[in-house]
């Protein structure tokens, strides 16, 4: 409940209109009976037809205003729930921009979607329902029993009876309810964890032969929830069919007690009429009611997921608000003081003893086994993590003591696995620079060695781009992002493995031209092949997530086994494979 009214307290003008228009529009609905049995005693006590015209009048214009207050009130309850949705969405995305790597993996991909979209719809749905439905249910019950009362206070009594009970039992069946639709979520989730790994790695499973192992795993969780979904449902039968029953039975109890009080005088039998549409108009707005009580646990449990992921405090957070200023002259771009990192599930350190520097105008590279913790090294400069030892500098500035976001307008980052947006060519390489001129993008490209295979397509910038880039090859796809990285023009370049999908001759083309390209920057390339790195002023060799080896090739070649060892073996490989 405190999820909701938090976001609808910016929308409260709105929410009252919609109160005020369901309100005239539950009013109009009870003074219609009130004024049909006006009518009929009217009729019987032989009045003029001309006061018979204005009941009638005065009922069409009730019937008029209902109906109206109907309509806009949904309309004003459609556009109110829009918002507060829209709202919701945007705050997990927001909360989703300050996770970091390993906050994102305690909530998971799958289960991330599943709350952005399916929670948040159900929480839409829930919200309207209740507001359209349930909201009114207490001002007809109220209204109802008044008027009732009214005319007969023995009726009055009965109804009473009847609501409360009806209530109660609703009440007890919402909570009954309540584990199942929770664990209609979770087994939600399930089905789309599983979809989502048998979709994206269906090549996997074809390749070992796994169709069947994989169609019984998506087959038994769609089964649970088919089962789960199936005791659900026969909860609202049960309660449907009761209410339906609690209404014949109102009808019957009016008619069995109406005539021997009709007979002594205690009300009159128009008044029938009127108790009548007055309990079929409550149990009719409860049964309703009802239903969407029904859905309120799923409800509640999506809200509670939506407000797990507001609420979670992100590891990595920003210390403070002012911008940093930063000294453009600084030769050292990036520092590591003895930095060391583990992560905080884990007991072993990833990294540890780091230090090295990234100096302007020189290209600084990491290299070591897998497992040695060379990717972590970008995440911690681009504060995907935090050190947990030493400390890191950027132009001599603690990464801690500056906003994210400004520490990130310093850096480019280009990752092993290439990503590109739907869209253009133009609107990637963009991305990173939104001002950039046609020039610049293909002066980038040209670095990037993807000037001719771009200019090769029909439309050349304006080629379309699928999610992912699909419609590009590996090598492709990497030159993209490195033209992307390049149009940005930062202090830091951090290339993550990002010429691994290149042929040797691309690699040695791209990486003469990047020279020339960043001579006012810092570089950082982190790689395995040790082709791509010998030229770097500075190689930091990884063991074990620790440093065992910092000089240029020839230097490491000499004095580091670790180097050495990498080095032959590929060199190896190299003769293996072209002799």
């Amino acid at each position: 409940m405190k999820l909701i009214l938090r976001f609808l307290k910016p929308h409260w003008k709105l929410f009252l209109l919609t109160v005020f228009l369901l309100i005239v529009d539950v009013a109009g609905a009870l003074i219609i009976p009130t004024l049909a049995s006006e009518m009929l005693q009217e009729g019987e006590t032989g009045v003029k037809m001309q006061v018979l015209i204005n009941t009638a009048i005065v009922m069409a214009i009730a019937a008029v205003i209902s109906g109206a207050g109907g309509i806009f009130s949904g309309y004003a309850c459609a556009e109110l729930v829009s918002r507060i949705a829209k709202d919701i969405r945007d705050a997990l995305y927001r909360k989703t921009l300050d996770l970091s790597v390993s906050d994102f993996r305690t909530f998971g991909v799958a289960s991330m979607t599943t709350r952005t979209v399916s929670d948040v719809t159900n929480i839409r749905f829930a919200l309207m329902a209740s507001i359209q439905i349930v909201l009114p249910v207490p001002i007809v019950f109220v209204i109802s029993l008044i008027l009732t009362f009214m005319k007969d206070w023995v009726m009055g009594l009965i109804l009473l009876a009847v609501l409360v009970v009806i209530t109660v039992v609703a009440l007890f069946i919402m909570r009954s309810a309540s584990p199942l639709f929770r664990k209609l979520q979770k087994l939600l989730d399930r089905m789309s964890t599983v979809l989502l790994e048998n979709i994206t790695g269906v090549r996997v499973v074809r390749a070992f032969n796994k169709e069947e192992h994989e169609h019984k795993r998506l087959d038994d969780s769609f089964s649970d929830y088919a089962v789960t979904s199936i005791k659900a449902n026969r909860m609202f039968a049960s309660l449907d069919g009761l209410s339906l029953f609690a209404v014949n039975l109102f009808v019957i109890l009016v008619y069995s007690f109406s005539g021997s009080r009709v007979t002594s005088g205690a009300f009159l039998v128009t008044d029938i009429t009127a108790i009548v549409e007055y309990a079929i108009l409550a149990l009719l707005y409860l049964m309703m009611a009802q239903i969407v009580i029904l859905t309120l646990p799923r409800a509640f449990e999506c809200a509670n997921r939506v407000k797990a992921v507001l609420e979670f405090s992100p590891t990595i957070q920003d210390l403070t608000d002012r911008q940093v200023w930063f000294p453009v002259s600084s030769e050292n771009v990036v520092e590591f003081r003895n930095a060391a990192f583990r992560f905080p599930d884990s007991e072993e350190y990833t990294l540890k003893n780091l230090t090295f520097t990234c100096r302007r105008g020189e290209t600084t590279a990491i290299i070591g086994g897998t497992g040695s913790g060379k990717s972590t090294v970008a995440s911690l400069i681009l504060r995907f993590n935090d050190v947990t030892d030493g400390e890191l500098f950027l132009n001599n500035v603690n990464i801690r003591k500056m906003p994210q976001s400004q520490l990130r307008d310093h850096i480019a980052y280009v990752q092993q696995r290439a990503w590109l947006f739907a869209g253009t060519i133009a609107e990637n390489l963009r991305y990173s620079n939104p001002n950039a001129t046609d020039e610049e993008l293909w002066h980038a490209l040209k670095v990037a060695q993807a000037e001719d295979f771009v200019r090769s397509l029909p439309d050349g910038l304006n080629s379309f781009v699928a999610q992912g880039g699909t419609n590009f090859s590996g090598g492709q796809k990497q030159r993209l992002s490195i033209a992307r990285a390049l149009v940005k023009k930062p202090e830091l370049y951090i290339f993550d493995d990002s010429f691994s999908a290149l042929d040797f001759k691309t690699d040695a083309a791209l990486r003469k031209a990047l020279a020339n390209e960043t001579q006012d920057s810092a570089v950082l390339i982190i790689a395995q092949r040790v082709s791509t790195i010998r030229h770097a002023e500075r190689i930091v060799v990884l063991n074990e997530g620790e440093p065992v080896g910092v000089g240029t090739h020839d230097e490491l070649l000499m004095n580091c086994p670790v180097y050495k060892e990498i080095y032959e073996s590929q060199t190896k490989e190299a003769d293996e494979l072209h002799g």
